[in-house]
């Protein structure tokens, strides 16, 4: 099984109802790790050897985070600064991240239809999410489109996060158990876009 770990990072977790239930669906998920950013680091004054031994240590690195003006929260791109250092995460010697699933666990205020090319964002969320994309690319990470929830400043019904926490669950155990088809999962525009789950071959 691989090995998961969920760098959360929300600056106002106590008023996600949503980030919290994501959470909870799989805190107890056998091999899952999560390193809540905000809590260890208030001051932003991150381990940077303590995060990258997190990463050493997963197959799986994950950013679950509100889309906050279109990207991600300020200690986000506070550790990517850091803790992507040459020749750890990429340069000749930087082999750290190689091969290791990566994707973005992101809750967003307009609905589905506000993140098309005709939509009142003119910017699909993988569009939006490209600069962690080009990241990966440069670290040598699998990258997959993000597990996106969206709609949530009109709030969201009970049963919806129910289902939205539950196919995270189930996401995640899959990809732990290495039972999706990573090739196709990359063409999605998000992991959870009601395409069927695919198995590897």
């Amino acid at each position: 099984m691989k090995k998961i770990l969920i760098n959360f990072a929300h600056p106002a977790k106590s008023r996600s109802n949503i980030n919290i239930a994501l959470r909870n669906a799989v805190k107890d998920i056998e091999d899952l790790t999560i390193n809540d950013l905000y809590a260890n680091y208030p001051d932003f004054m991150i381990d940077v050897k303590r995060e990258q031994l997190l990463c050493e240590r997963h197959d799986i690195i994950i950013f679950q985070h509100p889309l906050y003006w279109y990207s991600t929260p300020a200690i986000i791109k506070e550790w990517l600064d850091l803790v992507l250092e040459h020749d750890w995460a990429y340069g000749s010697k930087g082999k750290a991240l190689e091969g290791k699933l990566f994707f973005q666990a992101i809750t967003a205020g307009g609905d589905a239809s506000t993140y098309q090319k005709d939509g009142y964002n003119e910017f699909t969320l993988k569009e939006l999410t490209a600069p962690l994309r080009a990241t990966a690319k440069l670290c040598n990470l699998s990258w997959l489109p993000p597990f996106a929830v969206t709609g949530v400043h009109r709030g969201l019904a009970k049963g919806k996060v129910e289902n939205y926490s539950a196919e995270y669950r189930r996401t995640l155990i899959a990809l732990r158990d290495s039972s999706l088809d990573i090739n196709k999962l990359q063409q999605q525009e998000t992991l959870n876009d009601n395409t069927p789950i695919t198995v590897s071959k």
